[in-house]
């Protein structure tokens, strides 16, 4: 089994990897389809399904497909051309792609919020159709938007995870225990056999340059976070804070008096940084998702800047250990909070930023599995339920106290020796079973939890 480190970690824009990058991903696949076949089109319909119209408004889906349709890419995405196209669409009724003719779209009645059952795949879950002049669908292709990014059709989706990510590397773990004695028998580390597996596709220079933009852009994103002020879109009137608290605690940096809970604060502040920023549909990184952005970096800020002896030279094993850990969940249970909840996003966020923590503090192989599991295992059961369908409340906080879970957790797999009770691999299964029994309302449908006990305006 292998998933790059960046397949886990894709520049996009917010506010959702799984709402807002994956559809606009599916529309440009869709577009490639359409290029290719022998129909020629008049217009285009899409229908979103499952949590993809539950709250799709929110995590502006509608937006990101009708971009999608019209030639857009999240890793390329620019605002000022979004919205100018946006507005042309809206007058015009159409888009015009890039390599074909301009084709019927009228927003109003082709986009279509399904709010019945989910499609058999996926909880989110759309369908795309080109039909001729008649309106007749001569072409149609199922997409699912499976989380951090990723998107597959319907036949993929049915060939499964294995068919998809086999590939020859020397290292092919599928699970943590393969992975630590892979380790064990090799006297690597867990970001060395990453990085092992990594050359199989890319060149020592490729690899390093493309986490070093990767870090570059999570940094670029707090920074912004950190200084950006005013009320976050959507209607809840939620205050960007990360700013304020950020220059409280700089204030307050030095004083004798500080209690030493404060740095909390910090992690927090970092992760609230990113999410912030990911709200009002800035340029983030999918760590593993755009919900669960912040807890990542966040971790590695804290690490550099208030741990003696961290180096920005090893970001890169970081992120190698990250997305080891973070491929491991994935592919055997999930990063998708409409399949699991948010254990499945932020869990998995503290479970790959604790583990690779642990690494870069001098961890075995053995200690960073431990690091990874005691983040997972205590975010076993968190629900998804975003106020209003947005993901500002409770996502952004959620983030920062996942971030403090990640460093808890490293630190404690630190000072044993790597040996416990509970194995990774049993954690991420129990975190599959939780999230195929946990109901529906609970899955980023916005249903139930604070999603409906609290005031949406």
């Amino acid at each position: 089994m292998f998933l790059s480190v960046f397949d886990m970690f894709k520049i996009g824009v917010g506010p959702s990897s799984s709402h807002t990058m994956g559809p606009m991903v599916a529309g440009s696949r869709f577009l490639d389809l359409l290029r290719a076949s022998p129909f020629h089109a008049h217009g285009l319909r899409a229908s979103l399904h499952g949590s993809l119209a539950f709250t799709g408004k929110g995590h502006a889906t509608d937006r990101a497909t009708i971009l999608g349709l019209a030639g857009f890419l999240p890793e390329t995405y620019d605002h000022t051309r979004a919205e100018a196209a946006l507005a042309t669409i809206a007058a015009t009724h159409s888009v015009a792609p890039p390599g074909l003719p301009a084709l019927q779209f009228n927003p109003e009645t082709d986009l279509i919020f399904d709010y019945g059952h989910p499609l058999p795949g996926h909880a989110n879950g759309m369908i795309l159709s080109a039909v001729d002049a008649e309106g007749d669908v001569i072409l149609q292709e199922t997409y699912y938007s499976i989380g951090g990014g990723f998107v597959v059709t319907d036949a993929e989706q049915k060939a499964g995870d294995a068919a998809r990510a086999r590939a020859e590397v020397p290292y092919p773990f599928e699970t943590a225990e393969q992975m630590l004695a892979m380790a064990r028998a090799s006297g690597l580390s867990i970001a060395q056999m990453k990085r092992a597996n990594e050359l199989k596709f890319r060149s020592e220079a490729e690899l390093d340059r493309g986490m070093a933009r990767i870090w570059q852009v999570m940094k670029d994103c707090m920074d912004r976070g950190l200084s950006g002020e005013g009320i976050l879109p959507g209607g809840l009137k939620v205050r960007r804070r990360a700013k304020a608290i950020h220059e409280a605690l700089l204030a307050e940096r030095g004083m004798n008096l500080t209690p030493p809970h404060t740095i909390n604060d910090w992690m927090s502040v970092y992760a609230m940084a990113v999410n912030e920023e990911n709200a009002v549909g800035g340029q983030v990184v999918t760590a593993p998702t755009n919900g669960a952005a912040g807890v990542v970096p966040a971790v590695i800020r804290y690490w550099l800047d208030h741990v003696p002896g961290a180096s920005t030279a090893r970001v890169g094993e970081f992120l190698l250990t990250a997305s080891a850990i973070g491929g491991i969940v994935k592919h055997n249970a999930s990063i998708s909070g409409a399949e699991a909840g948010c254990q499945a996003e932020v869990g998995s966020a503290a479970a790959m930023a604790a583990g690779a923590l642990a690494a870069v503090l001098g961890g075995t192989p053995e200690q960073v599995e431990n690091a990874a599991e005691i983040a997972l295992e205590h975010h076993l059961g968190m629900t998804c339920d975003p106020v209003k369908g947005l993901v500002q409340v409770p996502c952004i906080e959620r983030n920062g106290l996942g971030a403090i879970k990640a460093v808890s957790a490293a630190s404690l797999s630190l000072r044993g020796d790597g040996q416990h009770l509970v194995p990774l691999d049993v954690a991420i299964e129990t975190m599959r079973q939780t999230g195929r029994d946990m109901h529906e309302k609970y899955k980023e449908t916005s249903l139930g939890g604070l999603a409906v006990n609290v005031p949406n305006c």
